[in-house]
């Protein structure tokens, strides 16, 4: 039987309600990695006639968490960064997306950016979730079209964030 954003989202809900740390994270994160694998899932939400860059397939009016498919046509990186208040979960659904975690090792001050140094870097390829736990730092990097669904802690649109940069 197909996995359906309905039943996907009842039980991120679920996982949530029962533990909103890091253990219920991880047990939205298996979700996840289940929903980036289901042929009927990924045909829907992330098909080939889908093109945009972010579209939200669910937000939780309780918990406030949303799931997002995301669409990236070419090349794409981003600066290091953190969700601010909130946690985020990628799953990867087609392509490679090299992901790298950073150490932050001066905090932003006076509107300068803050500095990081890298810790590792790592493929991310279809099937393959990571939760990224509020504050760890981490930016995505794509060669060619990726598909991918994301969960963030709320709805990041318009959420102020710090500004890092790698340290020299």
């Amino acid at each position: 039987m197909a996995y359906t954003i309905e039943q996907f989202s009842k039980d991120v809900h679920d996982a949530l309600t029962e533990d909103p740390g890091p253990a219920g994270r991880e047990i939205a994160r298996q979700y996840l990695a289940r929903a980036c694998t289901d042929a009927d899932f990924v045909a829907k939400h992330l098909g080939p006639d889908n093109d945009i860059d972010r579209t939200i397939l669910y937000e939780d009016p309780e918990l406030k968490f949303c799931i997002l498919a995301h669409v990236y046509k070419g090349p794409k990186a981003s600066q290091p960064h953190d969700h601010g208040p909130a946690w985020a979960i990628y799953g990867q659904v087609k392509g490679v997306t090299e992901m790298t975690d950073w150490e932050c090792i001066e905090k932003p001050k006076d509107g300068n950016p803050g500095k990081v140094r890298k810790i590792k870097s790592y493929e991310m390829k279809p099937g393959d979730a990571y939760v990224y736990n509020e504050g760890v730092l981490h930016s995505p990097r794509r060669e060619s079209e990726t598909r991918l669904i994301r969960m963030e802690g709320v709805n990041m649109q318009g959420v102020k964030r710090d500004k890092y940069e790698v340290a020299a």
